[in-house]
């Protein structure tokens, strides 16, 4: 008879469930933790990861260890094992395991969700068939063609790169804050060449927040590391990739075959068996932390999984998250300073200037003015020199919803507590919570009125105005001024995006109207003049990071303007940054127009410290869904009353706010509640929360609370 083995394997479970962590097995030999398995689950045949029994991962947050199996009992078993694949390093499954605990969710959600979705489907034969071209294909260490001549580094970019290399021994992350257009690219290279040449296994990983900025980065990083690795030393990983590019990907990684990867926030995940140095560009960007599933922060893991492993880590900004900016503050006779070391670079590549920021103060302009006279002149003027703008404004579609003033009707969403955007080329009103959508009626629904109105401004609306606007300004070779948009929805299919990035690489653009994905990260070499037409809406939002996004959001949009020195000297320009504002006065734009970061850094930094929020506390949010908004918040009120009448550990140091509806109360019919718990303690919230776990499992089960859709866990939440 065939001797089996009890195998504990992590499954796709998400934490809500009640289910363990880990599901035990029967296996015909003994597994090494890490190897990838498939293992029935109820009628469906699942992918799992053998866990070892000794890691923290098996025990639920809260809960004893788990019991040895009562005599008799009866184990599935594992149905097969990918043998093909290497198992997964035990760094791989320590970082797993403390996202799990940390961010309050099973192993076996985060483990399935950092493989690629493909090794979910594919038995081992399949994958067998996968494995061999790869094999077959491998690269010659080098590729054809000479390595491309290294740029001279300027003075700055010399000393933060002598610096990294100096301190990399103590491990400490290293914060590189410096100005748009500084060079930081390029010393994120040198610092990965010099990882990869002093071990011929290392690997590095590079993040950005934002699909679209991969194909720049990795144009640059295979032009520099091709000639020497090998065309397939570099990869990418991101979700905008098909099924078999992820499955490539991960594959040439997992196998040290890739050097580095190139990723969104997704790739902090990846298996680097190799892995010395990371690097997070634009690391203030809230694109890292995840809104769906296990709300993680991929920045911050990063940072974790670089102390785990030994690795460097480098975080670039030229505004940075104030959580690291704090981090990084020098020492004091009273303070010790921040655990990070914070390395400056403030001057431009090429002497550029900064560019100047111009504010126009809207009460003193024609009412109902889109553009302001003297912005719409600016612009003029660099359509007629052949230079280019790029006027920002963070709402897609047409307009914000369609009014009619007989009833007041509006066209709000019929399963959201939200309006239904006005896109105008399609004639359709969408919601951009739940998806839904319908064409735009021919005359009010409620009163008949034939006259509904757009009320507010999209990006789309702006790309027409402006096309109506310059219709008779023309460019340097006489043909007619060329507008374009760049958003969600004009770059909805595949290569659609990098085709108009291109054009205006090329200077087939003169003006572009885009979202926030074209004011950060990308070169262009032409612009001189950013507006930002309408930024006062985030200063009047409830969310305390508010000013800080609408700050970090226009330095970004202002350093895509005069990117190259030489082609301003050229055209006898001059970079500028114009914002069109009701609050000239107000703090961002003071200190937006010195480029003082450093100022409006320290200035919000008191008032979080004054208001007890964080970097000096801690914080985590409980969400309940439900049909009812009733159901949602009795839910709350229970929890939070059990975790007093059970005196979890922790509650002495954490405080429970009283349960609230969230900001936008019902998405696609449920109704959405909110409870939020802070904490000057960490380690006391996450005691807390661990201990809480097993108790919201338990209420959850209770017939009074059977309305309830889902509820969840949100740790070091970024919106309230």
């Amino acid at each position: 008879m065939t001797a089996l083995f009890p195998v504990q394997i992590a499954l796709q479970m998400p934490a809500h469930s009640a289910v363990g962590h880990l599901l035990t097995y029967a296996a015909g030999a003994r597994l090494a933790p890490g190897t990838l398995v498939r293992v029935p689950l109820g009628r469906r045949e699942v992918l799992g990861v053998v866990w070892d029994d000794n890691d923290s991962c098996g025990t639920a947050p809260g809960e004893a260890p788990a019991q040895a199996l009562p005599e008799g009992t009866q184990l599935r078993a594992v149905s097969a094992v990918l043998d093909g694949i290497a198992p997964l390093p035990d760094a791989w499954r320590r970082l797993v395991a403390f996202a799990a605990r940390y961010y309050q969710r099973s192993c076996g959600e985060i483990a399935m969700a950092a493989l690629p979705p493909q090794l979910r489907e594919l038995t081992p034969e399949q994958l067998a068939r996968r494995l061999k071209p790869s094999k077959a294909a491998a690269p010659a260490a080098a590729a054809a063609g000479a390595a491309a001549p290294l740029v001279a580094l300027s003075a700055e970019q010399e000393a933060v790169v002598a610096q990294i290399a100096a301190g990399s021994a103590d491990r400490r992350p290293f914060l590189l804050y410096g100005s748009t257009g500084s060079g930081k690219t390029e010393v994120y290279l040198r610092c990965v060449q010099a990882a990869l040449d002093a071990d011929p296994q290392a690997q590095a990983l590079v993040m950005v927040p934002e699909i679209n900025l991969t194909p720049q980065l990795e144009s640059r990083f295979v032009e520099r590391f091709a000639p020497q690795y090998g065309a397939a030393a570099v990869v990418s990983m991101h979700s905008g990739m098909t099924g078999p590019q992820r499955l490539r990907s991960w594959l040439a990684a997992h196998t040290g075959q890739a050097r580095i990867v190139l990723g969104t926030r997704m790739s902090v995940f990846a298996s680097l068996p190799g892995l010395k140095v990371i690097v997070v560009d634009e690391e203030h960007d809230a694109s890292y932390k995840q809104q769906e599933g296990a709300r993680y922060s991929a920045r911050d893991l990063a940072i974790w999984r670089a102390r785990a492993h030994g690795a460097q880590i480098i975080l670039g900004s030229a505004t940075p998250s104030l959580e690291s900016w704090h981090a990084s503050r020098p020492a004091t006779p009273q303070d010790p300073g921040g655990r990070y070391l914070r390395l400056h670079m403030p001057s431009r590549i090429g002497s550029a200037a900064l560019p100047r920021v111009r504010l126009v103060d809207m009460t003193q302009q024609p009412k109902r003015a889109v553009f302001s006279p003297p912005l719409l002149a600016a612009i003029t003027e660099r359509v007629q020199r052949g230079e280019q703008s790029l006027v920002l404004l963070n709402r897609r579609g047409f307009a914000p919803v369609l009014y009619c003033a007989d009833c007041e009707w509006k066209s709000d969403c019929p399963h959201c507590s939200a309006h239904q955007v006005f896109h105008k080329n399609d004639r359709t009103l969408r919601c951009h919570h739940c998806g839904f959508t319908q064409r735009v009626p021919p005359a009010c629904p409620s009163c008949g009125n034939p006259d509904i109105l757009p009320l507010g401004k999209g990006t789309e609306q702006l790309e027409e105005e402006l096309v109506r606007l310059l219709r008779n300004v023309q460019r340097p070779d006489h043909a007619p001024a060329r507008v374009a948009r760049i958003d969600a929805d004009t770059t909805k299919t595949k290569g659609s995006l990098e085709a108009q990035l291109a054009q205006m690489h090329s200077g087939d653009i003169d003006v572009l109207v885009g979202t926030q994905m074209v004011a950060k990260g990308h070169d262009f070499r032409r612009i001189t003049l950013v507006a930002a037409v309408q930024p006062d809406n985030a200063l009047f939002s409830n969310d305390y990071r508010a000013a800080e996004r609408l700050f970090c959001l226009l330095m970004q949009a202002a350093g895509r303007a005069g990117r190259d020195a030489g082609y301003l000297q050229a055209q006898g320009s001059r970079a500028e940054m114009w914002i069109q504002t009701r609050d000239p006065q107000h703090a961002v734009f003071t200190a937006l127009r010195s480029h003082d970061y450093p100022s409006f850094a320290a200035q919000q930094l008191r008032e979080r410290e004054d208001a007890g929020m964080p970097p000096f506390a801690y914080q985590a949010l409980v969400r309940a869904d439900a049909r009812t908004q009733e159901d949602a918040q009795a839910f709350l009120h229970a929890a939070c009353q059990a975790a007093r009448e059970a005196r979890l550990p922790g509650l002495d140091e954490v405080f429970l706010f009283p349960p609230i509806p969230m900001t936008i109360q019902r998405v696609a019919n449920v109704e959405r509640a909110q409870m939020l718990l802070e904490s000057v303690d960490r380690m006391a919230l996450q005691r807390f929360l661990h201990a809480w776990q097993p108790l919201l499992h338990q209420l959850r089960a209770q017939p009074v609370h059977r309305p309830l859709v889902r509820w969840l866990v949100d740790v070091d939440p970024l919106a309230i």
